[in-house]
């Protein structure tokens, strides 16, 4: 079924953290939160308000995440993915 291009779509839009998004989906930065120093680090890296990210993989054990924005690739540690607030727009 076809939906028409005026109509909104009926599911919700979700945000979390980026520790919890998992591979291969895009997300909207919404929020880097956390010490200052750690804030002004990864906004200074480009993970800033309105860029889009995707986590490529996991480490087998969780730690680091693999992760590309603005074309290139960054590893993050959990915690500081988990100071990411992201949207995924569905």
């Amino acid at each position: 079924m076809k939906r028409n291009k005026r109509q909104k779509r009926s599911e919700p839009d979700e945000t979390g953290s980026l520790d919890t998004l998992p591979s291969g989906i895009a997300a909207r930065v919404l929020n880097v939160q956390g010490a200052s120093a750690i804030v002004r680090r990864l906004m200074e890296m480009g993970i800033v308000p309105g860029a889009v990210i995707e986590v490529v993989r996991t480490a087998p054990l969780g730690d680091p995440i693999q992760v590309c924005l603005r074309n290139y690739h960054l590893a993050l540690r959990r915690v500081e993915a988990r100071a990411i607030t992201v949207l995924v727009e569905i």
